[in-house]
C-alpha cells in the first residue's frame, strides 16, 4: 500500500517531528516523517511508458585519480529513447567539499538522488559537527541506490559514479554502484554509462596514474572522445554551440569545476593531435 503522508498541524506549524532530535541521516528523518517524499517509495502506476514518453536518460561519467586527487568528467547529452532529448545537461555535481558524483542512467531521478545526496552530507554535519569519512560517504549512497531497487525494477534505473578526495588517506578514490546498491571501490580509473565500454577501453591505454591534473583532464576528454565515436546515446564536444563535457577536480583544497574555456582549450588540443595522425595514416 501506498505511504499516508504525515498530517500536518493547523496554523502551518512544523510538526513535531521538526522538533525532536534524532538520527544524523536526513534520509532516515525523511523516512520516517513523510517515506512518500523519498524517490524509492514513491507509489507509481501498473504498466509501461509509450516509447515517445521515454524520460531522458544520461550518460557517460568517467573519473580517474591522479597523485594529487581525482578527476571526473561527464558528457552533456541526454536522450529518449533513438531522439537527443538535451544537449547541454549536466551529470557532474559537488557532492560536498572534497567530494564528487556522475550520474547515469534516469536523468530526472539521478538529479533528485544527488540533490537528496548532497542534503544527507550535509546533514550529518550539521548534527554531528563533523565531516563524514569517504567510506561512509560512499555508503550513504549506496543505501540511497538501494532504496531506489523498486524504481530500477520497472526501468528507471540510477547509476552513479562517486569520487573524492580521503582527508585520511590523502588520495583519490573511486567507486562505483550497481542497482542493488552494491559499492566497488575502482583501482585508478572508471566509466559508468552506455558508452563507458569505449570510455574504459581508451583509458586502460591512456592513463597514467603518475601524471599530473592537466595530463588526467586531457585523458578523460579523450576517454569520453572516444565513447562518443561509437555509442550515439554520448554526446561529443560540439565547439560550434560551444557545448563541451563538465570536468570536475577534487583535490586536498576540494572541488571545482574546470572552466568551459579551458576544457574547449584541451578539447581543440585532442581533436587537433587526432587530426594531424589521421593526416599523417593517410600519407602514401
Amino acid at each position: 500500500m501506498p505511504a499516508t503522508p504525515a498530517p500536518q498541524p493547523p496554523g502551518g506549524r512544523l510538526p513535531a517531528a521538526f522538533h525532536v532530535p534524532g538520527a544524523a541521516s536526513f534520509t532516515d528523518f525523511v523516512g520516517s516523517h513523510d517515506p512518500s517524499l523519498l524517490p524509492g517509495r514513491r507509489p507509481l502506476p501498473q504498466g509501461a511508458l509509450p516509447p515517445e514518453l521515454d524520460p531522458p536518460h544520461g550518460t557517460t561519467i568517467v573519473a580517474l585519480t591522479y597523485p594529487g586527487g581525482v578527476v571526473m568528467a561527464g558528457d552533456r547529452r541526454a536522450t529518449a529513447g533513438s531522439m537527443i532529448a538535451h544537449r547541454e545537461i549536466e551529470k557532474v555535481f559537488p557532492a560536498d567539499t572534497h567530494s564528487c558524483v556522475g550520474i547515469a542512467g534516469t536523468a530526472g531521478l539521478a538529479v533528485e538522488m544527488v540533490r537528496l545526496f548532497q542534503v544527507e552530507l550535509e546533514h550529518f554535519e550539521k548534527i554531528e559537527g563533523a565531516v563524514l569519512s569517504l567510506d561512509g560517504k560512499a555508503n550513504r549512497l549506496s543505501t540511497m541506490v538501494r532504496g531506489n531497487l523498486g524504481l530500477a525494477m520497472q526501468g528507471l534505473a540510477v547509476v552513479p559514479l562517486f569520487a573524492g578526495y580521503d582527508l585520511a588517506g590523502w588520495r583519490g578514490r573511486i567507486f562505483s554502484y550497481d542497482v542493488t546498491g552494491g559499492r566497488y571501490e575502482e583501482r585508478g580509473h572508471h566509466s559508468v554509462g552506455s558508452g563507458s565500454v569505449f570510455a574504459r577501453g581508451a583509458l586502460k591505454k591512456l592513463h597514467r596514474p603518475t601524471r599530473g591534473v592537466d595530463e588526467a583532464v586531457a585523458t578523460a576528454l579523450e576517454s569520453l572522445h572516444d565513447a562518443a565515436d561509437d555509442d550515439s546515446a554520448t554526446g561529443g564536444s560540439d565547439l560550434v554551440r560551444g557545448i563541451v563535457p563538465v570536468v570536475a577536480v577534487v583535490d586536498e583544497a576540494g572541488y571545482r569545476r574546470v572552466p568551459d574555456a579551458r576544457v574547449a582549450e584541451v578539447v581543440r588540443g585532442v581533436l587537433d593531435a587526432r587530426t594531424a595522425q589521421h593526416e599523417e595514416d593517410q600519407r602514401p
